[in-house]
């Protein structure tokens, strides 16, 4: 019997020990390379549906921010309306293969950067595994919008020249690429980037705090570890409501700033460009031009944008799951 006791543990803690130090740590690699692609995959199948389902908005909206015509909601509709009776009712979607080709990159990258930027700062505050506080949580997603916006800047600016130009001048997306770096050159593409940047910091910080801060809330005052879907799109849309309205003056300087060179402005730089926009249009009436449309698109697009990209992540896990379960 005492032989017993004292062999237990020796031999329990000979057999433990050997099989923990081959497997442990390549399952954590591939475990973190798993949810790095489940991320991926999530932000690209967000951004691609949310972006689809507003783009006659989308494009209405950019056509109004580089042209100087007042907009109102009635002309809104009278520039949908004559542009599907003269061009046909696919035509609404014009520049959304472009938006496609720019989108599913940019969501992807933006939200696995915030992923990943919320792992990296709730290690550095201390929050690992918990909810980070209000300013790490703005920050996370400051970064994320500003390192996909980097990366993917030349494909939004060739979608906003095709939303505003007429089909016979564009041909396809590399036909964009082609003219602009022939006709205005390469530093063509980055036309814009200087504000773009500046918007993205507040907008996707803002969005994102939103969004998980509502979230949060909701957990602590319902009990409940997740909402439901319904709960995750008005989530998303007081999200894309508050972030887009911080953001939008710069929204319109860039689309300005895009399009001049098939608009018939020079704009050389931010300030300028809002000076002359001001100038010949007003404060109100030309910086904040068509904000009245996105905060009837902005909040649909981001509330389905998360609540794709949640709803997405959780299929995603259930389906490893149920797959290392049969193994």
């Amino acid at each position: 019997m005492g032989n017993g006791v004292r062999e237990g543990p020796v031999d329990f803690k000979q057999q433990d020990v050997e099989p923990v130090t081959p497997t442990h740590l390549p399952s954590e690699s591939n475990q973190e390379k798993k949810k790095v692609l489940n991320s991926l995959m999530s932000g690209a199948l967000a951004g691609a549906v949310a972006k689809t389902a507003v783009a006659p908005l989308d494009r209405t909206k950019i056509m109004f921010q580089v042209s100087s015509k007042r907009f109102s909601a009635k002309e809104a509709y009278r520039l949908i309306y004559r542009t599907y009776l003269n061009e046909g009712f696919w035509s609404l979607w014009r520049g959304n293969s472009a938006t496609m080709v720019r989108v599913i990159p940019y969501a992807a990258i933006q939200f696995c950067a915030h992923e990943e930027y919320k792992q990296l700062l709730g290690s550095y505050y201390g929050f690992q595994g918990k909810a980070l506080t209000p300013f790490p949580r703005f920050i996370a997603g400051s970064l994320a919008g500003t390192t996909a916006a980097m990366l993917t800047y030349p494909l939004d600016m060739v979608r906003a020249r095709m939303a505003v130009t007429p089909k016979e001048m564009y041909s396809n997306i590399v036909h964009v690429f082609i003219r602009i770096s022939r006709e205005e050159g390469l530093k063509t593409l980055y036309r814009g980037f200087a504000p773009t940047i500046l918007g993205v910091i507040p907008y996707a910080g803002l969005s994102f705090f939103t969004y998980e801060t509502l979230k949060k809330l909701h957990a602590d005052h319902s009990g409940k570890l997740q909402p439901s879907p319904p709960e995750r799109l008005l989530f998303g849309a007081c999200a894309g409501l508050i972030g887009q309205s911080a953001s939008y003056p710069l929204d319109v300087v860039r689309r300005r700033m895009q399009t001049a060179g098939v608009m018939g402005h020079t704009y050389s730089s931010i300030l300028l460009t809002m000076q002359e926009i001001i100038r010949e249009e007003g404060l109100i009436r030309g910086l904040y031009k068509g904000l009245s449309m996105n905060w009837v698109k902005g909040p649909i697009a981001v509330g389905i944008s998360f609540t794709t990209f949640d709803l997405t992540q959780i299929l995603l896990r259930k389906l490893q799951h149920s797959t290392n379960v049969e193994r």
